[in-house]
């Protein structure tokens, strides 16, 4: 049975709220509606229902001029077409220098921006999530300040989008790991799909719990994606793995749980610098004592 979508967005929680609430009260009833944040800064909210039969695209059209939304995108979906839904809805994400993309989008490259192809299959770590684009953030704006990363770490790689992105802008050993074999696979064959085989070493490891990894220590730039926990019982580890004055860009990690990490990697001697928020989460950019 096919799935028809419905989407738009538009500014403010409370607005977004109120059209979900409207949305369910059409004919025919959407089978969900969904409200979500657009973590990329911008104050966007995602509106968009779901229907096992075509929406009354008038009734949509009159709900996002009473709301203030943009126009709705009415899709119809095959049962399992998760990749096409993916597709049609990422947009190109912008941080910096960097550009993320699909190849549905290669249209779209900037000039003067380094391009990192994600294909919409392998979309944990695309650079839409507020913790992927904050890492990425966090990087340009040390190339900014002049920092060159001959070593470089990425733990809990997923893509490898931001090994990529290092390795787009300097020369030096960078390797990227996962706990996940099948994360591994997916960071090789971006890294194909990037012309850039070869460029990155890839591991399947806990931690640092590869020699590989060891073999490469101490490092300039530890990137760690991941969780609060799996951050927290990370902290001596990437601190012994880091060299003095060497930076560490963590994210996945909610707004409220910031400050318990800042203080478990000071702790280890591995201090703020600085932190930016998207969304829900917090990126921090640490700098390890000199």
């Amino acid at each position: 049975m096919p799935t028809f979508t419905a989407l738009t967005t538009l500014p403010g929680k409370s607005q977004a709220e109120a059209l979900g609430e409207a949305m369910e009260r059409l004919e025919p009833v959407p089978t969900g509606v969904g409200v979500f944040e657009v973590e990329d800064g911008s104050g966007l909210w995602e509106v968009g229902g779901y229907f096992t039969e075509p929406p009354d695209v008038a009734a949509l059209a009159l709900l996002s001029v009473a709301f203030g939304a943009r126009e709705f995108t009415v899709s119809e979906l095959p049962e399992t077409d998760w990749v096409a839904h993916v597709r049609r809805e990422l947009a190109p994400v912008e941080a910096g220098r960097f550009f993320v993309y699909g190849s549905h989008d290669a249209d779209k490259l900037p000039e003067g921006r380094i391009p990192l192809l994600i294909e919409a299959a392998m979309a944990f770590g695309t650079g839409h999530h507020g913790t992927t684009l904050g890492c990425l953030r966090a990087l340009d704006r040390l190339i900014e300040g002049g920092f060159m990363g001959e070593k470089v770490a990425d733990i809990g790689c997923g893509t490898a989008v931001l090994a990529m992105a290092a390795a787009r802008v300097w020369d030096g050993a960078i390797i990227a790991s996962d706990i996940d074999q099948v994360a591994v696979d997916v960071a090789e064959a971006n890294l194909r799909a990037n012309d850039m085989a070869g460029r990155v070493r890839c591991v399947e490891a806990a931690g640092f719990a590869h020699p590989d990894l060891a073999a490469l220590a101490p490092y300039d730039l530890i990137f760690a994606n991941i969780l609060k926990g799996p951050l927290v019982a990370l902290a001596p580890d990437l601190a012994a793995h880091l060299r003095a004055g060497g930076y560490a860009i963590l994210s996945g990690i909610l707004n409220e749980q910031a400050e318990d990490v800042i203080s478990v990697y000071a702790r280890s001697g591995v201090n703020l610098v600085e932190s930016e928020e998207i969304g829900d989460w917090t990126t921090l950019l640490l700098q390890k004592k000199a």
